[in-house]
């Protein structure tokens, strides 16, 4: 039997891929973040499937759960927020699954920093403007980050910067990348993005950190910032350019 590890997507129940929802109704075990994944997307379960919400387990108690959904014989759903290839912790219950031996595969999902930037209609990457995006978040009470990871150092690049699980610490965000991009860079937060109750903030690095306490925004929510949140004059992209040789590759 075979664990799938699914990425959920960002937050409306309908932005799971068609894959995920198919395997979903097709496991008899299902364990999910009950924090995090959509309760509607629980309606997708066989109706007699075992649901198993993970928020108050360990590691090891989910490991637990997923070896012995497998020793039963049964397929396991193992639904993650957003897409499984950022910020999910896959790696820890994969290395472990390895060491009992117990099969997984990987769903991708819609991740939330996509889902960000389709609600606020912007391409983060502009023609001319900014072609780099960098994923990454702040140490705080999580894991340190690695040498050469913080925010001063990746500001340097002046790329775009996508931030998960920073909001509670805007003011040390801004703090950290003003010297780099300047008060008047744009910034944006987006928080519940796809869901009913999504929070949009737009303005600059000198006003964000105000809005979003103003907004009172503390979780689920991705900070942006870079030039190309503000980009309206540019070159077209050359992969459309009347100019562009079509019988190349």
């Amino acid at each position: 039997m075979t664990v799938y590890f699914i990425g959920a997507g960002p937050g409306a129940a309908d932005l799971i891929t068609v894959r995920g929802a198919r395997v979903l109704a097709a496991s008899p075990v299902c364990l999910y973040a009950g924090s995090l994944v959509p309760r509607e997307l629980l309606a997708e379960c066989p109706a007699d499937a075992r649901l198993v919400d993970t928020a108050l387990l360990d590691i090891d108690q989910i490991t637990a759960e997923l070896v012995r959904a497998h020793q039963e014989g049964h397929d396991v759903a193992r639904l993650h927020s957003g897409d499984p290839s950022v910020f999910s912790a896959v790696n820890e219950q994969m290395r472990r699954l390895d060491e009992a031996g117990v099969p997984y595969e990987v769903v991708p999902g819609v991740p939330a920093f996509a889902a960000a930037a389709a609600a606020l209609k912007r391409e983060l990457t502009v023609p001319t403007v900014g072609q780099t995006v960098i994923l990454t978040r702040i140490a705080q009470r999580a894991t340190a980050m690695p040498e050469g990871e913080d925010l001063a150092t990746l500001g340097r690049s002046g790329a775009l910067i996508v931030l998960h699980l920073a909001a509670r610490y805007v003011d040390r965000v801004v703090g950290e990348l003003l010297p780099h991009y300047g008060a008047d860079c744009p910034a944006a937060v987006v928080a519940m993005a796809s869901r009913p109750d999504e929070i949009i903030l737009r303005g600059t690095l000198d006003s964000i950190a105000e809005q979003v306490k103003e907004a009172g925004v503390i979780r689920t929510a991705v900070i942006m910032v870079g030039r190309t949140l503000g980009a309206e004059q540019f070159r077209d992209s050359h992969l459309y350019s009347p100019a562009r040789d079509r019988h190349t590759c």
